[in-house]
């Protein structure tokens, strides 16, 4: 776009104030959560990062001196308003799904709607605010600051997955991480490297309006920024294309696979009174022959059902596993989601306190639990409340009917099932913290696939489930791992390391998925340096912003 058109729009932005300037950041915000899945558009971030641009430059605050502080600081607590804006609008847009939830068992949560709707964008957008506001310390007026604007927004975005347990849930990242030719590089520099590489490039286009800027010395300049930024895209498309040409991923030898998508809704249907009625069901489902050459469950070595698939403790359920072990044919194996629960300490005039686990677990013909898996990661207010007595005197509790809400599990751990090789095993949303899928007790031995039962019954046919499932197939570039996907409602999925879906179910059906194995590839640079590829991104544009500045010195003389 020629620099005389996009110089008038520039200026709007940046002279923009007050609730027009913070109008126009919400919008811009929401607008990039159209780079999500469904959508799944990554243009659509060029619109958010090119705005963002505009406005932190025009972020210069009203300063008098003698008042104490800086013009430097007070321009950039501007700025951090710009990006909660940003951030809000964004997060909404993003997840305003997460009401769903809340109107599941409506006459107890409907109230706290806003909460999650609301309170969680708000909440999150404080990361973006910071981000802006970092990036604001070291803002230039030529084209480096792009690259300060992608470091500032990978250090936010870090700190978002990480602090307070971390909700990595549309990474900026995800933009290109959802397309599966850019996705590829992200078995290199990881979810955080893609989210430098897309604020990068999405804001490169601000840098044309520059031109046209009184200061013309930069005008080669800037669009020498502009034309690097679309090389890098061409080139991530090129990588991406050249990576996804390998042949079809050979398949594990005598291994196939069964997965069980009930499509149960999680309402009144889902409670312990129905449990025969529920568990006939997925017996039923399981045996289902899905061609005239399948006989049923009885042609599968691995049979797998969803997170949390009963609305009972299945290992203190004697009479389901029975019915369960004497189901599963002397050559099939059942992994499936179950509650667990641990009974406390006998304590003399005390009620015991149990331990409730949201497991994994391996069963095999006759009934016998052969394997477990307790999940680390927990959902806050899912699964337990974060600052418990003090959240429950506002009259919150988590949307899991747990005495108490679930115990974490230990430490990410393997699973082993007869006739597989050694699982990582994810539960729920353990699949969208990117470098951390990976089981630590036992380093040496690398797991070959990544199994991820799930339920977002919760979230009904919206965009939650396809943004879950995305990020979840982002692991298998980052880890060149398969994964084995059974949700409850959908998405289900067999998908090869490379993140190609080989086969799926789609939301909101029932059915069974069968498929085969496909094996793991050589570890990528990812997977081996989780932490090394990502940083090398870093220095290296440090080192690029470094460079610029100095020619930006050079020119402003």
């Amino acid at each position: 776009m020629p620099a005389s058109i996009l110089q008038p729009i520039a200026d709007r932005f940046v002279l923009s104030n007050g609730w027009k300037r913070a109008l126009a950041a919400f919008l811009a915000g929401a607008a990039g959560a159209l780079a999500m899945p469904p959508v799944s558009l990554f243009p659509f971030l060029i619109v958010t990062m090119t705005v963002a641009v505009w406005l932190i430059d025009g972020s210069v605050a009203e300063f008098h001196e003698g008042k104490g502080g800086s013009q430097h600081l007070a321009n950039a607590w501007v700025a951090a308003k710009v990006g909660w804006w940003i951030g809000f609008g964004y997060h909404v847009a993003g997840l305003w799904w997460l009401g769903a939830a809340f109107l599941v068992e409506a006459d107890q949560f409907a109230w706290a709607l806003p909460l999650g709707v609301i309170g969680l964008p708000a909440g999150l957008a404080i990361f973006t605010a910071f981000g802006f506001f970092l990036a604001r310390l070291f803002w230039t007026t030529g084209p480096s600051r792009i690259l300060i604007l992608a470091l500032a927004l990978a250090v936010s975005e870090w700190l978002r997955g990480n602090i307070l347990t971390g909700f990595p849930w549309n990474d900026f990242g995800m933009a290109f991480g959802a397309n599966l030719l850019l996705a590829q590089a992200a078995s290199i520099v990881g979810l955080n490297g893609l989210t430098m590489l897309a604020v990068a490039i999405c804001a490169a286009p601000a840098v044309l309006a520059d031109r046209s800027a009184p200061t013309a010395r930069t005008a080669k300049l800037s669009t020498l920024t502009a034309g690097l930024a679309l090389v890098t895209l061409c080139a991530l498309l090129g990588f991406g294309a050249l990576r996804l040409a390998v042949p079809q991923v050979a398949s594990q030898p005598n291994v196939r696979l069964r997965i069980m998508q009930p499509n149960l809704p999680q309402d009144e249907k889902f409670r312990g009174e129905n449990k025969d009625a529920i568990l006939r069901h997925y017996l039923d489902l399981s045996d289902r022959a899905t061609s005239p050459q399948t006989s049923g469950v009885a042609d599968v070595t691995h049979l797998i059902w969803p997170e949390s698939a009963f609305p009972f403790i299945l290992s203190r359920d004697v009479d389901a596993l029975k019915l369960i072990g004497a189901f599963l044919p002397p050559s099939t194996t059942l992994i499936t989601g179950a509650a667990r629960m641990e009974a406390g300490p006998q304590i003399r005039g005390q009620r015991p306190q149990n331990r409730y686990y949201n497991a994994i677990q391996v069963i095999q013909s006759g009934g016998m639990i052969l394997d477990s898996y307790d999940k680390v990661h927990l959902v806050p207010f899912g699964e337990y409340l974060p600052l418990g007595r003090w959240v429950e005197a506002m009259g919150l509790r988590q949307f899991v009917h747990i005495p108490g809400g679930f115990e974490a599990g230990p430490r990410r751990a393997t699973l082993h099932a007869p006739g597989l090789p050694a699982i990582a095993p994810l539960v729920c949303y353990e699949a969208i913290f990117s470098g951390e899928v990976m089981p630590a007790d036992s380093p040496s031995e690398r797991p070959e696939l990544m199994l991820n039962v799930t339920n977002d019954a919760w979230f009904g046919i919206t965009p939650g489930p396809y943004q879950h499932f995305a990020q979840a197939r982002l692991r298998t570039i980052e880890e060149g791992m398969p994964l084995v996907r059974a949700a409850n409602t959908g998405i289900s999925a067999i998908v090869d390391p490379y993140g190609r879906v080989l086969s799926q179910l789609p939301l909101g059906i029932e059915g069974v998925l069968d498929g085969q194995l496909p094996k793991p590839i050589a570890a990528p640079v990812f997977a081996r340096y989780p932490l090394l590829a990502p940083l090398g991104l870093w220095f290296f544009i440090l080192l690029c912003v470094a460079i610029l500045r100095l020619f930006e010195t050079r020119r402003s003389r």
